[in-house]
């Protein structure tokens, strides 16, 4: 960070201990010919990212003594292709599932989607509308584990139906995690995400809300998602759709739930935006 006063989303010593070396052994395999080593240190490439996402600054707003838009986005765009992000994501939260005392790999995992308003510049071949819930935009659907960790992402124009991403979920989920066997889903999601799933050996379970109960009621299972998207609306970034590509969305979603998995494994926390 060199002189500057550290901004509150920076990752500390210790997150940096786990994000790093990752970063490191990536670098370290894309040698330039003319041994250029690139002129911005990359955990400062992570707090312009980190800071981005959790202010949903404008490119071209990034303060001045964080990397420039031009490098950031460069390597931003860089590790959403690459997967840099993803095998970084997947790997920590490996780390996290055992620091937890479970297995690196899930064997049950909570399926929803989330419709989220698109901003004016996100291309409309991108975007659609969700005629439930009256929200122009995209979808962003998760799987996570029975920890709340991200296991999968999938975005899509939200006219898309629940049924339609929950069978591009479930095939992502098996991708990434073959051990999974059971996923708990709302009613949103049709038979034919049932049946797609028993073809992947993977047991799909509806829970329903209960209809006896007034107010608001937490749903066995069901709430381990909606505690996790609770989490990432933290990060302002994906409040609102903003992002021209969906494949950058998904980027966002993996750095904003790094930033949970990192606090996890080393027991600290990101201070709050808001005045106690």
């Amino acid at each position: 960070m060199g002189d500057r006063k550290p901004y509150p989303s920076d990752v500390t010593d210790a997150q940096w201990a786990l994000i790093g070396p990752f970063l490191r052994a990536w670098k370290a395999k894309r040698v330039s010919v003319s041994g250029h080593q690139g002129d911005y240190d990359l955990r400062e490439i992570v707090n312009a990212i980190l800071y981005q996402n959790r202010t949903g600054c404008q490119w071209a707003y990034l303060p001045h003594d964080l990397p420039p838009k031009s490098a950031t986005y460069y390597y931003f765009a860089l590790w959403r292709d690459d997967g840099t992000d993803q095998a970084i994501h997947d790997l920590l939260r490996c780390q996290a599932r055992e620091k937890a005392g479970r297995t690196e790999d899930p064997t049950a995992v909570v399926l929803d989607s989330q419709s989220v308003r698109a901003a004016n510049h996100v291309p409309a071949a991108t975007t659609g509308k969700d005629a439930g819930k009256k929200v122009s935009g995209r979808k962003r659907a998760l799987a996570v584990d029975t920890l709340g960790l991200v296991i999968a992402v999938v975005v899509t124009a939200a006219s898309v139906t629940d049924n339609a991403i929950g069978i591009r979920l479930l095939d992502t989920v098996v991708e990434r995690a073959p051990t999974v066997t059971r996923a708990w889903v709302d009613a949103g999601f049709k038979q034919d995400l049932a049946l797609h799933g028993s073809v992947l050996g993977v047991d799909v379970e509806v829970v329903k809300r209960s209809d006896t109960r007034p107010g608001f009621v937490p749903v066995r299972k069901r709430w381990i998602v909606e505690q996790t998207y609770g989490t990432l609306m933290l990060h302002r970034r994906l409040v609102r759709e903003y992002e021209s590509r969906p494949e950058s969305a998904v980027s966002r979603t993996l750095w904003a739930s790094m930033v949970t998995i990192v606090r996890r494994l080393t027991g600290t926390s990101t201070p709050s935006w808001r005045h106690r």
